[in-house]
């Protein structure tokens, strides 16, 4: 069988590599990336090398002026931003907001992990599974002297199996198939935030800053800005789905102590059940900042969802960088004062402003250089 994710919105599945100010330069509204070794083989031939050398060592980006012609013509590839304002934006940063996270990527090309695919199935699942009530034993292991390390292991394995029992082993995704390179773009992204209004009545939309601060909601363009090498809506993944028919068997079912064996169907109905309470969440987010084009993208994803759970073959997954807390959590109900007693006490979070949605940051894709999307959104379909 063969699984096929298409993307909904701008998405990133990284390999934890990122390109540094020094190792491209942007020239003709992209990113040209320097192929460096062969700059090394022909400066080695004459006295600039020192010259190139010293100015990597010191320098928080490359000199446009001197080496320019390197992006011209010794640039490994070239990706080009989402939309010319970008560069305009780029040009104004702080150095450290320069750092490009990459699309996880092989010798033949970006590639989707299927790691990312079957993380985010497994949230959902466990999602799913969870019940009201769930956490008051998880806070209770936080009464003694010593907090536990992973306090909610106990929860999943109850809930998903333990090693060898995990009810996921009847789904294997493989990592996809390359895609071309041409189809990369680097993406504008914002972090969003609340911020309490002047009387302290409620809150009211802010745009992080670096090192600290919150710009004014009204100017975007004065929160620091977050680039990404992303794939754009429309990119497919294609690889192989595999389903072990062996573990379905009801003699195996009872002997790894499963209710019963896990079905395609009844996946994809726990990650559009988790897809749904996702996106709710985010919907309460963007309307109460007035964050327009972002509640329409919301509804477009509703509309997908509806049509997903209205033919059981194909589910909505939020996958890899930039969904924060929503995406890579199982349990959504943040207003839960358990739940918010939890995170404080276990020092996850530095702190949880009581009278604040918790989170209260989105990470927001601009199109056209206007607050538009959330990243990550994602189609998964199986063909036999």
């Amino acid at each position: 069988m063969r699984y096929r994710v298409s993307s909904l919105t701008p998405l990133l599945v990284g390999d934890g590599r990122k390109l540094s100010p020094i190792d491209y330069m942007v020239w003709k509204d992209q990113v040209n990336v320097l192929d460096q070794p062969r700059i090394f083989r022909l400066l080695s031939r004459g006295p600039r090398l020192d010259g190139y050398l010293s100015q990597l060592k010191r320098a928080d980006r490359l000199d446009f002026a001197s080496w320019g012609g390197f992006a011209q013509n010794f640039a490994d590839r070239r990706i080009p931003f989402e939309h010319p304002s970008c560069a305009v934006h780029w040009e104004r940063s702080r150095v450290e907001s320069l750092q490009i996270p990459t699309f996880a990527a092989g010798l033949r090309g970006p590639y989707l992990p299927g790691s990312a695919l079957r993380g985010a199935l497994r949230t959902s699942l466990l999602f799913a599974g969870l019940k009201d009530g769930s956490l008051e034993k998880i806070a209770a292991l936080f009464q003694g002297d010593r907090p536990p390390r992973r306090p909610a292991e106990i929860l999943e394995e109850r809930v998903l199996g333990a090693g060898g029992g995990n009810r996921l082993r009847v789904m294997q995704a493989s990592d996809s198939e390359p895609i071309a390179s041409a189809c990369l773009k680097v993406y504008l992204l914002r972090v969003a935030s609340l911020r309490a209004r002047g009387r302290g009545d409620g809150f009211e939309l802010g745009w992080k800053q670096s090192p600290k601060g919150t710009a004014d909601g009204s100017k975007p363009a004065e929160g620091s800005p977050l680039f990404a090498e992303m794939a754009p809506p429309g990119t497919a993944f294609e690889g192989t789905w595999t389903e072990t028919e062996f573990l379905k068997h009801p003699d195996v079912v009872r002997a790894l102590n499963w209710r019963q064996a896990l079905t395609r169907e009844s996946l994809f109905e726990a990650a559009n059940l988790c897809a749904a309470a996702q996106i709710a969440s985010h919907a309460r987010y963007a309307e109460s900042t007035g964050l327009s084009l972002v509640v329409q993208a919301l509804e477009k994803l509703s509309s997908r969802l509806a049509e997903a759970r209205q033919t059981g073959r194909s589910c909505l997954l939020c996958l890899g960088w930039g969904g924060g807390v929503v995406a890579h959590s199982a349990w959504l109900k943040t207003d839960d004062p358990v739940y918010r007693e939890i995170i404080t006490q276990g020092k996850v979070f530095r702190s949880v402003y009581p009278n604040f949605p918790f989170p209260k940051t989105r990470r927001i894709v601009f199109l056209e250089d206007r607050p538009a999307t959330l990243p990550g959104w994602v189609l998964l379909e199986v063909f036999e």
